[in-house]
């Protein structure tokens, strides 16, 4: 029994930790989804984070890193539309950079794919997908980004 409390203790430690330090640092659903895909190794399908793996283990750090990813895009799929639409711009205004080139490079490269947590269900990846095209379309729309090149 104590070992899982302990257990316990531990995972809502680690993730407290992970949302008062990191998470609620950043102002989007959305960019919150990009920084956690961010730490997941392609090509092990585990997360990393150095300090985070320090302070809890890297087994706990996965653990955690896995979970608020998932619960992360599970949040986005909870937004209707103008949600996420809102909260899409005000990442894309968090980065800085030409909206028109992000929207421009989004459409041919496609990066938001990776974004997907290894746990979505086939529909919650097509739901999203498709939320977020209708997304991008909507706000090359809004400024004239160039899309792909149907040619091409």
């Amino acid at each position: 029994m104590r070992r899982t409390v302990a257990k316990a203790t531990l995972e809502r430690g680690a993730a407290a930790d992970l949302w008062r330090h990191t998470l609620s640092q950043i102002p989007s659903v959305f960019g919150r989804l990009v920084y956690l895909s961010s730490l997941r190794n392609p090509n092990t399908d585990t997360y990393e984070h150095h300090g985070f793996a320090l302070m809890f283990g890297q087994e706990e750090a996965d653990r955690t890193l896995r979970r608020s990813h998932a619960q992360t895009f599970a949040e986005w799929l909870c937004y209707t539309l103008e949600q996420q639409k809102a909260d899409l711009e005000l990442y894309l205004s968090a980065l800085g950079n030409n909206k028109r080139a992000v929207l421009d490079a989004w459409l041919r490269l496609t990066p938001y794919r990776n974004l997907i947590p290894g746990s979505a269900r086939r529909a919650e990846r097509e739901l999203y997908l498709h939320d977020l095209e209708v997304l991008l379309e909507l706000l090359k729309n809004e400024c004239g980004a160039a899309g792909p090149d149907p040619d091409a």
